[in-house]
């Protein structure tokens, strides 16, 4: 008996067909495997378990504010290396990467603009830039849009995602939580509205300043928040801890935060907000 072999046949595997790189994305919460053209138009939201993945500050700006009213302010400060640090990598270093890796100066984005007709400030922290961590700059950019929103008796809108204090710079980052809480009490004092929206994650010094401070605190659904991670936290206190700990859905439950607003419908919670309290 004659066996069959693919040499003889002078046969060849068909060549598989490829999948053009960056059309499929993993949903990290329930692994769904979702068509990123089609997540996008989601607004980057899993359709199958409601995950919200991280976005661009583009995406914020864009979904928030009306078509042609954006201003963008305060684009020309820049991080310096105070203190000359150098771990693994030189902190100089870091920040040129993290300006061509996204273009930005730092890890805030403000503009003015008009949401559903109301004129606001509106700040979008980045979390590309070395993990949307607050130094000098973040300080002295949310201190600077509390000034203009109080000029223009607006509301103060601030998108937060960040790992924390820039440690890179020091005293001089964890100076930033003083300034910012000291500038929002001034604010508050003139009558001024701040809405903070937590995204994942919101971690560190940004929580436990202005984060934490807002007249009403929104959240997106699953936003990791909190201060020190759950790792350091389960180490500390020698206990498990409870599913879902330091998620949103968890801390509206403790009374941390007041709303969880899904994105697609998080301009109109914002207009409604704005209609009744300011």
């Amino acid at each position: 008996m004659a066996w069959f072999k693919r040499k003889d046949k002078n046969l060849k595997d068909s060549d598989k067909k490829a999948i053009p790189d960056g059309l499929w994305d993993k949903c990290p919460s329930c692994n769904e495997i979702i068509y990123r053209p089609e997540l996008e138009k989601k607004l980057s939201v899993c359709h199958h378990c409601n995950h919200h993945f991280r976005v661009s500050p583009k995406l914020y700006v864009e979904l928030l504010l009306d078509e042609g009213t954006s201003t963008r302010h305060f684009q020309d400060i820049e991080p310096q290396d105070f203190l000359g640090f150098n771990a693994n990598k030189a902190y100089k270093d870091q920040i040129i990467e993290a300006i061509n890796k996204t273009g930005e100066s730092d890890a805030i984005n403000v503009y003015d603009g008009n949401i559903n007709d109301y004129q606001v400030v509106l700040g979008v922290m980045n979390f590309k830039f070395i993990g949307g961590s607050m130094g000098s700059v973040v300080g002295e950019i949310v201190s600077r849009a509390l000034i203009m929103a109080g000029e223009k008796n607006a509301p103060f809108i601030l998108i937060c995602s960040s790992g924390g204090a820039r440690m890179q710079e020091g005293a001089i980052s964890l100076m930033q939580l003083a300034k910012t809480s000291t500038r929002l009490a001034k604010f508050s004092n003139g009558g001024g509205l701040f809405i903070p929206i937590l995204t994942d994650p919101t971690t560190g010094g940004v929580t436990a300043s202005y984060g934490m401070l807002g007249d009403v605190i929104l959240a997106e659904p699953g936003a990791l928040i909190g201060f020190a991670g759950p790792r350091v936290i389960k180490q500390t206190i020698g206990q498990d801890l409870p599913d879902g700990f330091q998620r949103s859905e968890f801390l509206l439950e403790k009374g941390f935060i007041d709303c969880i607003v899904d994105r697609s419908s998080m301009k109109e919670k914002l207009s409604t907000l704005i209609s009744i309290l300011k």
